[in-house]
């Protein structure tokens, strides 16, 4: 697996969802990741990011300029007060939108594996909605619940995932962990005056590929 990205990070760029919801705010898919960081930093527009913690229910806001982030386990929901547009960074190659992420549906939709991956299929913008909706038909349960709805909600999402977790392990290894071993490997060659790396020196452009309709908005994947 090769990424483009230096430290073996992930990015791609969101449009955030303006689609009005239940509560009468516009947003996306309350989600959380099991294993990545994933940080925000916002380019244009305002509105917010609601999380979810076994500490509290918070609201950070977010406009231009803004750069927040989270760590696994945080529960996250991005509302769009208007054009809210966001390059999303993401730890071990973009993992989060590749396997590590769990949609907070309803705890009888946690339990059915196949149910679960229906719902979580996103081909238009109606199943997109309608992902949205019972994810935040979920998320605003273990408000009402936590902290033991929200420990039950973890445990549920670890047995979904645990035929990725050797996959997740692949790919940290070839990306973040691989670009820590190359910059030891750098440090030691500038000790003893090794200019070989330098003379390697490179340019590399990458071109998103999308949009595409993505947990949060509309996603343009790098």
């Amino acid at each position: 697996m090769v990424t483009p990205f230096p430290g073996g990070v992930g990015i791609s760029g969101l449009r955030v969802y303006d689609w009005p919801a239940v509560d009468g705010v516009c947003g996306g898919s309350p989600h959380v990741h099991l294993a990545c960081s994933e940080a925000y930093f916002v380019i244009s527009g305002t509105g917010s990011v609601q999380t979810l913690t076994r500490r509290a229910f918070t609201e950070t806001p977010l406009s231009e300029g803004v750069v927040v982030w989270f760590t696994p386990g945080t529960i996250h929901r991005l509302v769009n007060d208007g054009d809210l547009r966001i390059v999303v960074i993401m730890q071990n190659s973009g993992l989060p939108e590749a396997g590590d992420a769990v949609f907070t549906f309803p705890s009888d939709v946690l339990a059915d594996s196949a149910r679960y991956a229906e719902c979580a299929r996103a081909d238009d913008e109606e199943s997109a909605r309608r992902r949205r909706d019972l994810a935040l038909e979920g998320f605003l349960e273990l408000r009402r619940g936590r902290p033991a709805a929200l420990e039950s909600f973890y445990e549920a999402a670890v047995r979904m995932k645990q035929d990725g977790l050797d996959a997740w392990e692949e790919r940290w290894r070839e990306g973040a962990l691989a670009s820590a071993e190359r910059t030891g490997e750098h440090l030691e060659r500038l000790r003893d005056g090794d200019i070989g790396h330098l003379v390697e020196a490179d340019v590399q452009v990458v071109h998103g590929k999308g949009p595409k309709f993505g947990m949060c908005g509309r996603l343009d994947v790098f």
